[in-house]
């Protein structure tokens, strides 16, 4: 059977969410989201040029017959900025799938998990796909859950922090009890961090700043787009048990001389 994440009524072959800030041109970030091999990009819309068509925007570069958009609401602080955002998304035909981010703390970009909770309850009664960026807290992510997200986007650590994963067993926690597709997102820093999320079961990882930050984005989106489907398949190959060591020898030894 085919492979693919199911998150609302969308489905997605590719398991890697890619960002679209960061970037030095316009023309690198489009060479890197064909690179990365992504089906759906994250856009701002507080940081992107919605309304006036005679400037640049980074829509222009993005091929909307290609890609799903995402648009989030990264810089809102509360939860009607982040309400308000998300409509604004809808009425000028982005998307109503929206990544919902509600920031509690200003320096390490920390969700406000009560905020968070409370604005994914408002836009799912408005019809929205919601995703919420959240801690790798089990308990906030049962409750956004329980208030309708379509899928749960734990941190693997700070935003743009390059981290990696620093907390897999919380990561591992929240796969196993929600029923929703959970998708890692934040602290991404290189391939490997890709692999470990995709290999705990993860349905899949949403990253920026990795990309668009390296020294070659075009090169790491590739790298990042292999990683995702290698710790997705050896997910699904499923590995061997780990062990302190083994009784017995890899290779049988009777009848060898």
């Amino acid at each position: 059977m085919e492979d693919i994440s199911k998150i609302g009524k969308y489905t997605f072959k590719n398991r890697l969410f890619v960002g679209t800030g960061k970037y030095s041109t316009f023309k690198i970030m489009a060479e890197a989201l064909e690179a990365s091999g992504t089906e759906c990009v994250t856009v701002a819309v507080r940081r992107v040029n919605l309304t006036d068509k005679s400037k640049e925007s980074l829509l222009d570069y993005i091929d909307r017959k290609k890609y799903v958009i995402l648009p989030n609401t990264a810089g809102c602080f509360s939860v009607d900025d982040a309400v308000r955002t998300a409509r604004l998304a809808r009425e000028v035909g982005l998307s109503d799938l929206i990544k919902l981010e509600v920031i509690g703390d200003q320096q390490t970009l920390y969700p406000d998990l009560i905020g968070l909770i409370e604005a994914t309850k408002i836009l799912v009664k408005e019809g929205f796909t919601v995703l919420p960026y959240t801690s790798d807290d089990l308990v906030s992510a049962l409750r956004l859950e329980d208030a309708g997200a379509s899928c749960v986007m734990p941190l693997g650590a700070p935003i743009g922090s390059g981290l990696g994963i620093v907390n897999p067993h919380n990561i591992q926690i929240i796969i196993d009890r929600l029923k929703v597709p959970v998708i890692v997102d934040a602290g991404v820093g290189t391939a490997s961090d890709v692999a470990v999320a995709m290999e705990l079961g993860a349905d899949g990882v949403l990253l920026n700043t990795g990309i668009a930050m390296a020294k070659e984005p075009i090169k790491m989106a590739k790298a990042m787009k292999l990683a995702c489907e290698a710790g997705r398949l050896a997910y699904l190959a499923g590995r061997i048990p780990k062990k302190y060591f083994t009784a017995s020898p890899s290779s049988p030894v009777e009848g060898k001389i």
